[in-house]
C-alpha cells in the first residue's frame, strides 16, 4: 500500500505513523504536515507545508495512493469557533476533496473522537465542527471512515502535542489498567489505533463511523 498521513507529529498521528513503518504490506509512507518528524526510514517520505488547507500543489504526490490517515487537529481550548474550523474542518475536507479527485478508491480515515455530534448542530462547539467534517468526509469518499477514539494510552514513545493532554497522562497512567479493565469498550492505545486504521485500509469496514470499539 501507498500511505499518506496528515498530523504524524501528534499523538495519534505518531501511531500510525509507526505501524505504517512495520507493516509489510505498506511499501511508500508520504507525512504531510507543518513541522518535519524527526524520523528516517527508508519508507518515509515528507512534505512540509505552510497551510494544509492548500494542497493543490501536491496532486502528483496524492495521485495514486491506497490510504490516507488524517491526524492532524488541535484541542479546542482557547480557539474561536471561525479558528477551530478553519483546522478541524477545512483542512480535512481540503484533504479529502483533493483524494476523491486524484484517488477516489482510496480509503480516507479521518480522527474525530468519542463524543463527536454527526447533527452538527450542537452545542458544544468542537463537536459539531468535527461532526460536519465526518459528514463530508463520508460523502466526498465511499471509501471515507471517520474514527471516534476514546481515551487513547501513548505507546511506545507516542507525545500528546498539548501540553494540557501531557500533564493529563502523567497523572492518569497508573490507573490506565484499571480503567481498562472498567471501561474497555472506551480505551485503546496509540499503536492499537493506528493498527486498526491499517486494518480498515486492507479490509474495509462495515460501519463508516468507528466507534472505539472498533479501534482496538
Amino acid at each position: 500500500m501507498r500511505v499518506v498521513i496528515f498530523g504524524a507529529t501528534g499523538m495519534v498521528g505518531q501511531g500510525v505513523l509507526r505501524e505504517s513503518l512495520l507493516a509489510d504490506d505498506v511499501r511508500d509512507v508520504l507525512v504531510i504536515g507543518r513541522t518535519p518528524t524527526g524520523q528516517r526510514h527508508p519508507k518515509l517520505r515528507e512534505i512540509t507545508v505552510d497551510d494544509v488547507g492548500e494542497l493543490g500543489a501536491l496532486r502528483d504526490e496524492l495521485t495514486g495512493v491506497d490510504a490516507c490517515f488524517y491526524c492532524l487537529g488541535v484541542s479546542s481550548l482557547g480557539l474561536d469557533e471561525a479558528t477551530y474550523t478553519r483546522i478541524s474542518y477545512d483542512y480535512p475536507v481540503a484533504a479529502a476533496r483533493l483524494l476523491a479527485e486524484v484517488s477516489p478508491g482510496a480509503t480516507f480515515v479521518y480522527v474525530s473522537g468519542a463524543g463527536t455530534d454527526s447533527t452538527g448542530q450542537g452545542r458544544v462547539m468542537w463537536a459539531r465542527v468535527k461532526g460536519r467534517a465526518e459528514n463530508a468526509v463520508l460523502d466526498l469518499l465511499p471509501n471515507g471512515y471517520a474514527a471516534r477514539p476514546g481515551f487513547i494510552q501513548p505507546t511506545h514513545g507516542a507525545v500528546s502535542k498539548t501540553r494540557w493532554y501531557r500533564l493529563g497522562y502523567v497523572v492518569t497512567r497508573p490507573l490506565y489498567p484499571l480503567v481498562q479493565r472498567l471501561f474497555p469498550g472506551q480505551v485503546t492505545s496509540s499503536d492499537r489505533l493506528g493498527r486498526a486504521m491499517l486494518r480498515v485500509a486492507r479490509e474495509g469496514s462495515p460501519r463508516r463511523v468507528l466507534a472505539n470499539r472498533d479501534l482496538t
